[in-house]
């Protein structure tokens, strides 16, 4: 399934830092990976599209990794009527394709 989790960042000193293992994918559970990472540009909320066996999965993994560095809402996609195209000018994603 696709998941969508939103970050509210209480202290972007400590969340960014914590993020990087949330994007290297390191301790997520199987099946687990971010496939895209959408910053606001002042650094207050982040939104991310993740690929999930388990929403719970998901939701423990992020509020695990990132703390009290911010509040975290993930909820699963509606995949019937989403829709995406890559956007030019983003970076492919850095995390390891895992299946």
């Amino acid at each position: 399934m696709y998941a969508v989790a939103q970050h509210k960042i209480l202290n972007p000193e400590t969340a960014f830092p914590r993020g990087q293992v949330l994007m290297a994918g390191t301790g997520a559970p199987d099946g687990t990976r971010v496939l895209q990472f959408y910053p606001h540009v002042d650094g207050s909320v982040v939104t991310c599209l993740w690929e999930t066996k388990s929403l719970g999965d998901l939701q423990r993994f992020v509020d695990t990794t990132l703390g009290d560095s911010s509040i975290n809402v993930c909820y699963e996609v509606d995949s019937e009527n989403a829709f995406a195209d890559r956007p030019l000018g983003l970076k492919q994603s850095p995390a390891p394709v895992t299946y």
